[in-house]
């Protein structure tokens, strides 16, 4: 029998052990069914003509799910919006995903002023509002329906992290995400005795397909959290005594932050599963923390699935799963041929990156990628010629192992020489005190680009840049062009609301910023700040060539 969220909601009707659990209150499973057949009656006593698609703006807190659970049960499409989009953009996201009703709080309510919502003007609710406090007393318990909606009926709509482009909205049915589910119980070994931790946003597919979907296909405990803090987490994984969390982007950096104690080791997780994190970092909270982490590539579309083994290379991201038949290769663009395997030094250093990296395609399809909602040519552009193009890059050695690369704008072109920024990333993220790096182009004055990086130090580090030309001078897989010109120092990098790093502000600025700017005016030279005046004869540089245009804003 086919699984759907519906179906593994039914099965815990009668359960009593504890579902979910939000600061001092507590539901069971049962009540966690009662709760959702309610919010089930109470969209269907809401609905219109046209989508049944439910905007909800609210942070992690359990009416959130609540809701994804009614709308399991009436046939009901949740379109998670990110909190952390403004004005116009905001106003698009609802516009294109056709929310007939917005479902926020007081918090969260005044983002929507003055904006067109389309269907959705004028069709508000309050969670926290005693209107909505009073339909809920009113609906009351009320029994399960006697059939649940079809297992292709879209449960969800899923941004994607939008760091490169507008957000697209990918299509997540309630039987793929239950299927998610129990195939991420089975791969990380959720039981009921697990005590999961949510603190990821709800909108991503992280939280639901890796944290929420499974808790609820083995019926574990679901801590949720509003949101996710640095400073907090190891106080509540004690607290509640999780077992289990997930993380996204730039989460275990911000972790490994905070202030050592001596109580680092003091709680009961076992398992962290996530994507980004560096191998350093995955080290580094494994001796600290005591707690080891799982690193899979994927994304919202699922139509690629990269996992790590005992026998991966600590910076490659593993082998593909390869599900139902799926054919996954690293792909030239241009000529559509496989990438010859990646050929390294002695000090596993790429040499053959231009030939070697290329785009990851499932050249099986799209699989179980049920398409972007609204959006027929973002769907078209994945499923060229048949093949499912994920917009990475990487490259694979010869034991099938494969490295991520960055994505497709992440390339670089320094004195004819193309490489891509991951690599540079991974190195300079060695560098003594740095909590996070990117790595991206910036124009020269004559062709071509230059390499500038972006560098998040700790609190309790400096830079100092004496240092950190040598030790760019002491990394042996180091390419000969890809030792930054540039090194902007920010207190805070600019991430996604799913803590993905976002290069897209950090290209358009380049040096043209009031951040700490170090640099050299030739390759070789010593580091020294960037000034007002350097800016001024670099632009002259850049007219003199005619490459006014590349300039930062």
């Amino acid at each position: 029998m086919t699984s759907t969220v519906a179906s593994l909601l039914r099965a815990r009707a009668d359960d009593d052990h504890a579902g979910y659990h939000f600061e001092e209150s507590v539901w069971s499973w049962r009540d966690v069914v009662r709760e959702s057949a309610t919010r089930a009656e109470l969209l269907r006593r809401t609905r219109q003509p046209g989508p049944f698609h439910i905007g909800v703006l609210l942070e992690n807190i359990p009416e959130y799910l609540f809701l994804a659970g009614g709308a399991a049960f009436a046939g009901a499409t949740i379109v998670g919006i990110n909190p952390t989009r403004r004005g116009d953009e905001l106003g698009r996201d609802i516009r294109h995903t056709d929310c007939q009703l917005i479902i926020t709080d007081a918090q969260h309510e005044p983002l929507l002023a003055g904006l067109d919502l389309g269907p959705a003007n004028g069709r508000i609710l309050r969670t926290d509002s005693s209107d909505y406090l009073q339909r809920i007393k009113d609906i009351g318990a009320v029994a399960l329906p006697a059939e649940d909606p079809a297992p292709d009926t879209t449960l969800f709509l899923l941004f994607t992290s939008g760091s490169t482009s507008a957000p697209k909205a990918v299509i997540c049915s309630t039987e793929r995400m239950a299927s998610a589910g129990e195939r991420a119980a089975a791969g990380y070994g959720v039981t009921r005795d697990d005590v999961s931790y949510c603190a990821m946003p709800l909108f991503h597919g992280n939280a639901l397909m890796a944290c929420w979907a499974p808790s609820l296909a083995v019926g574990a405990t679901i801590v949720v959290r509003r949101k996710f803090s640095a400073s907090g987490f190891l106080d509540d994984v004690r607290d509640f005594g999780c077992t289990y969390f997930t993380y996204v982007g730039r989460t275990i950096a911000y972790l490994l932050a905070q202030p050592r104690t001596d109580h680092d080791r003091h709680h009961r997780l076992r398992l962290g599963f996530g994507t980004e994190a560096s191998a350093q970092d995955r080290q580094r909270f494994l001796e600290r923390f005591g707690c080891p982490l799982v690193e899979g590539y994927g994304s919202s579309e699922s139509v690629v699935v990269i996992m790590r083994t005992p026998d991966t290379p600590p910076n490659a991201l593993g082998r593909p799963r390869l599900d139902g038949g799926a054919d996954i290769a690293v792909v030239n663009p241009q000529t559509q041929q496989p990438c010859p395997f990646a050929v390294f030094d002695e000090h596993a250093a790429i040499l053959n990156a231009e030939q070697a990296i290329g785009e990851i395609v499932n050249r099986s399809g799209g699989g179980i990628f049920e398409g972007y909602y609204n959006n027929n040519e973002a769907t078209s552009d994945r499923l060229r010629n048949g093949w499912y193009w994920t917009g990475d890059l990487a490259y694979v050695d010869a034991e099938g192992f494969y490295y991520f690369a960055g994505r497709s704008s992440d390339w670089l072109r320094v004195d004819s020489e193309n490489f891509a920024a991951a690599p540079v990333e991974n190195i300079l993220h060695r560098f003594p005190g740095v909590v996070m790096v990117a790595v991206y182009a910036v124009a020269d004055p004559r062709t071509g680009d230059q390499v500038m990086a972006a560098i998040e130090m700790a609190p309790d580090a400096s830079f100092d840049p004496v240092a950190f030309a040598e030790f760019l001078g002491e990394q042996r897989d180091l390419g000969t062009k890809w030792a930054p010109r540039f090194v902007r120092l920010l207190r805070d990098m600019p991430l996604t609301a799913n803590n993905k790093l976002n290069k897209q502000p950090l290209r358009t600025r380049g040096w043209a910023t009031r951040d700490p700017v170090w640099w050299q005016p030739e390759r070789g030279d010593a580091y020294r700040l960037f000034t007002r005046d350097d800016a001024v004869e670099l632009a002259a540089s850049f007219a003199e060539h005619g490459r006014s245009e590349f300039l930062p804003r």
